[in-house]
């Protein structure tokens, strides 16, 4: 779609997520130094910066994936630092949906049963399970690729189902880590114009780390990210 069709009016809502000095290490490489961050109901916020900077490891931190050395971490009004494992993983089930730029599908379910998955992880009814995957197929597209299992299917198709996957549980914040990093630029194109027009409908906030300038395009503000510190934070137009 036409650039112009692009919305960047900033949500002017309550942050849905806020980092305050977060700080990690891997043995002795320091990768994140202080970094603080908030993201809002509805915002789009792009996270950039080269290979090593650190962006990968803030998202693992913020998806409560992995532990920050020190620093805040809060969710809504709940301190990640503050919850076990089971607790982590019950905001994940919950409230986070997470996009891969290698999709990450279950290869022996087809794109309606992985788009199902998390509904069932849930405990959601069998029949409010089968209208979501139903609605969300349609809406990404790919409703004639239901049946198809992920070998069946092309990149831009597979990241079709990993985005509806995503959303299936219906979370307040979406964490996607390069979705289109293994996509050529006309698919990748159409699933950041998918990717703005779902945060939008769905009021979802959206994290995107990113190498591609057209990705952060879509974005209401971006981080970027330099040697585990920010470097600087643009505001978009």
């Amino acid at each position: 779609m036409s650039q112009k069709s692009i919305s960047r009016t900033q949500p002017a809502l309550a942050p849905v997520l806020t980092a305050t000095n977060i700080t990690k290490s891997y043995a002795n490489r320091v990768v994140l130094r202080g970094v603080s961050l908030e993201l809002r109901a509805g915002e789009r916020l792009a996270l950039t910066g080269a290979s090593g900077s650190g962006k990968s490891t803030l998202l693992n931190c913020l998806g409560g994936v992995d532990r920050a050395d020190s620093g805040s971490i809060r969710f809504k009004n709940i301190l990640l630092e503050t919850l076990d494992a089971d607790g982590l993983t019950e905001i994940r089930r919950r409230d986070i949906g997470t996009i891969f730029q290698f999709f990450h599908l279950l290869p022996t379910l087809t794109a309606a049963e992985n788009i199902e998955l998390p509904l069932q992880l849930n405990g959601v009814a069998a029949k409010e399970r089968a209208e979501r995957v139903r609605s969300l197929l349609d809406r990404v597209g790919v409703t004639n690729r239901a049946d198809a299992l992920p070998g069946q299917l092309s990149g831009g198709e597979m990241q079709r189902v990993a985005i509806a996957r995503a959303l299936a549980h219906q979370p307040s914040v979406l964490l996607a880590d390069e979705p289109t990093g293994n996509l050529d630029s006309r698919n990748g194109a159409v699933i950041l114009e998918l990717l703005r027009e779902l945060s939008d409908e769905t009021g979802t906030a959206l994290l995107l780390v990113t190498h591609s300038g057209a990705a952060a395009q879509i974005c209401h503000r971006e981080i970027h990210l330099r040697d585990g510190e920010i470097s600087g934070v643009r505001e978009k137009d």
